[in-house]
This record gives C-alpha cells, structure tokens and sequence, in this order.
C-alpha cells in the first residue's frame, strides 16, 4: 500500500471520528446546528467518501493520484468557504446577521427516502449565534479539520512517486 492510499485510509477515518464528533454534539450534547454547521457536516462526510473512493482508485499513476486529491479536496474547499463565511456572520453585532435560510428539514421534506437521511440534516439553530468547543468556536474546528486535510492529501500526493 502506497503512502497516497494510506493518507487516504487515514482521511476516511479522521472523517467518521469527526462526523461522530457532530452527531455526539447534536444528539448528546444537545448543540442544535444550524444550516452553515449541516452543510460543514455534509462537506466532512463527502470528504471520508472521496476518501473511501480514493483508497480503491489506481494510485499507481500520477493522473489517478491527482484525480483523487482533487476529490478529496473539493468538498474540503467548500467546507472552508462555509466555515469562514460562518465565522464571518458571528463577528457581526448582535441583531445585524442575515438569516441563514430555511432548515434542511424543511427543504428536503418531500425528497424520497428523506426519513433515512433526515436525522443527518436535523436542525434549528441560529448562525450568527457561537457555540464553542474547549472555548474556540466551532467553525474555527471546521476550517482547521478542512485545511489539514487539503494540506495532508496535497503533501502525500507530492510525496509519493
């Protein structure tokens, strides 16, 4: 096994622990995420399936290599834009944050098999309102779990041959 498909298994279950990590928050903790935080989670779970992809992809060729760092990264990219833009409507005074939408709940409601998935989009809470974890927000734990994975598929990409 190559050091890229190691890196990849790797990401596959720091993805599952980080997504446990959410449902705990949620369903022990009692953190009721917002639409920003769903949308996060679906980004970490999107990135342990590229990851799950990529572990049974042909790693043996730059071009398969490449093919998988840029799965592998694209949801994380977008989860960054989520997470900062989050950040964003905290910094914002009290009462001035826009709405962040409808809940998924809400706009999922007449999909098929919506009560299969619909506890993973469960939730109510308000954007602009911080909840934190060891006192930093959660969208900064976001935008450190997207980047590290960015910067570690793009270094065992570089780093293997």
């Amino acid at each position: 096994m190559n050091f890229f498909r190691k890196t990849a298994l790797f990401l596959l279950v720091l993805s599952v622990l980080a997504a446990c990590g959410s449902f705990v928050s949620q369903y022990v903790l009692g953190m009721n995420p917002c639409v920003l935080c769903i949308v996060q989670r679906l980004c970490v779970l999107a990135v342990g399936v590229a990851a799950l992809l990529a572990v049974f992809f042909r790693q043996s060729s730059k071009v398969g290599r490449t093919f998988s760092a840029l799965l592998i990264s694209a949801p994380a990219v977008y989860g960054i834009g989520t997470a900062a833009y989050q950040l964003w409507l905290q910094s914002l005074p009290p009462g001035t944050a826009p709405s962040c939408g409808a809940p998924w709940t809400f706009r999922l409601k007449d999909w098929p098999l919506f009560d299969w998935f619909e506890p993973i989009v469960r939730g109510f809470g308000n954007c602009a309102v911080p909840d934190y974890f060891l006192g930093v927000a959660l969208p900064v734990w976001s935008i450190a779990y997207f980047c590290f994975v960015v910067v570690l598929v793009w270094f065992a990409w570089l780093k293997t041959k």
